[in-house]
Order: structure tokens, then sequence, then C-alpha cells
């Protein structure tokens, strides 16, 4: 095979994988930058900052719920930034958090929700619906 036809072959796999694997999980959540954060509470968007460790069964389990939880509502504008609690300890002091599994939200500055540990599916969706500003999320 001619080099600029492997290439080709391996940027198309790239991006094969990319489209299926790796941007399923980006587009689910973002990595949480303090300039990200400043920047989506001066929009006044509804954040929910998730603290999570890879190792973590309950983050695996929250993480499930607020997937679900978009699905049905596809709607609501939420943007999950996710916080490493073993690599990003700056950002997990910064938001006062002690433990992996803790999940936040924000409607711009304001916190209206915070959690640890949560994984009972009806609490979740009902902070993240009242935040939205309605009963049903939409």
């Amino acid at each position: 095979m001619k080099k600029p036809a492997l290439w080709t072959v391996t940027v198309l796999l790239f991006a094969v994988a990319l489209y299926f694997g790796v941007g399923a999980i980006s587009q689910e959540a973002e990595r949480f930058t303090p300039q990200r954060f400043a920047a989506l509470q001066a929009q006044d968007a509804l954040v929910l900052v998730e603290i999570h460790a890879t190792w973590c069964v309950t983050c695996r389990r929250q993480r499930e719920i607020v997937r679900r939880y978009r699905e049905a509502h596809p709607g609501v504008d939420l943007v999950l930034l996710s916080i490493d609690f073993d690599t990003q300890k700056s950002a997990v002091e910064a938001l006062g958090a002690r433990y992996q599994s803790t999940l936040a939200l924000y409607r711009g500055r304001e916190r209206r929700w915070y959690a640890v540990g949560e994984t009972r599916e009806e609490v979740i969706f009902a902070a993240l619906n009242q935040a939205a500003g309605s009963a049903d999320g939409r």
C-alpha cells in the first residue's frame, strides 16, 4: 500500500473512531476549566458539574442517569462539565467538594443543587427539572 493511501485509511479510521467513540463521550461531558465555567455562568447557562473518578462506580451510575435525562429532555439546554477527582484537585477544592461522586448544579452564578453520592434517578431528574424551570423539564 502506498503511503498516501495508508495515510488516508488511517485518517478515516480515526475519524470514524472519534465519531462513534471518543466523540460521543466528549459530547456527554466537557472537561472542566475555570474559564469555561466562568463563561457559562456569564451566559446564565444551566450547568451540571460532576466531580468523578474513573474508578468510581457511583460516578458511572450518575453519568448514566444524566445521559438518560438528556435523552428524555432534549429541549433542556444542559451543559455537563466534568472534573477528574484525581487529577484536577484545584478545581475540586475551588468548588468546595471533598469527594468524588459530587454533583453541583448551577444556573448562572447561583448554585441550585448539590449532592454527594446521589444515585436516585427521580431525585436527580427533579433537581434538573426544577433548575430548568418546569416540572417536566420542557
